[in-house]
């Protein structure tokens, strides 16, 4: 274990006998790091926070702090990430609360760029990048491969689904399906992400059906129910169009369109 001799560890903290540990970095006592994770210096991490393998938290990042949530009285909640994950500079990623869950959950592989933020109860899947100063409010769903652009928002329990890009600046209010992309202020749908799905090994074939199926739904004037009877009726039973039919039936928040 690699541990700078200014770092403040509580004694009850568990980190892996490989983990590094820079300058004047501070970890409470409930914290759990596993093996190969990097803290840099003067990075925090408190509450009952549970890091997996291979992490890198970069300098001043802040994990574990309680929700910024003024029903917030003390439970005990937890922020559990998985592996691979980089929180870059001044990054901040809080726990849970139990109105919420009691659980703040990062998956695996994700970009938390210099200054975003997760707030309480937020569920992030795998290789998900959030740019700089880009947040998440509580109880946001961001679900794999998404990307936000920086300086955008996520208002709560807004889902953001699988391949989607939120370009930056963007407001989101409402749902964002799979594979779109949306900008502006209470962002609206501004297309398909084809670039994103083709870099994740999307067949042209996909592509093609990721395509139409947003043209019915979004571009056509056909009320939402009657786009997803076409869309089924077109393209059930090839897995990305039911995803995408599967989160829009699954909203209670509304779509953007």
């Amino acid at each position: 274990m690699l541990i700078h001799p200014t770092a403040i560890i509580d004694r009850h903290a568990e980190l892996d006998t490989t983990v590094s540990v820079g300058p004047y970095a501070v970890i409470g006592p409930k914290v759990k790091i596993g093996p190969g994770t990097v803290i840099g210096p003067h990075a925090v991490i408190e509450g009952d926070t549970r890091i997996g393998a291979e992490n890198r938290i970069f300098q001043f990042a802040a994990l574990g702090a309680i929700p910024q949530d003024l029903k917030y009285a003390g439970e005990e909640t937890k922020l559990v990430l998985g592996d691979r994950n980089q929180v870059r500079e001044f990054a901040t990623l809080h726990l849970g609360t139990a109105a919420g869950g009691g659980v703040t959950s990062v998956g695996n592989a994700n970009l938390f760029m210099a200054c975003s933020h997760v707030a309480h109860d937020c569920r992030v899947g795998d290789g998900v990048i959030l740019a700089n100063s880009a947040a998440l409010a509580g109880h946001v769903q961001v679900a794999d491969h998404a990307v936000l652009g920086g300086l955008s928002a996520v208002h709560q329990f807004t889902r953001i689904g699988i391949h989607a890009f939120i370009s930056g600046g963007a407001m989101v209010t409402m749902d964002i399906p799979p594979y779109c992309t949306a900008q502006g202020d209470r962002a609206q749908l501004a297309g398909v992400n084809t670039i994103g799905l083709t870099r994740h090994g999307f067949s042209a074939e996909a592509v093609a059906r990721v395509r139409a199926a947003y043209k019915i739904l979004f571009r056509s004037r056909l009320g939402l129910r009657e786009a997803l009877a076409q869309v089924r009726a077109e393209f059930a039973g090839h897995g990305e169009i039911d995803a995408l039919v599967d989160f829009i039936e699954g909203s209670a928040r509304g779509i953007a369109r």
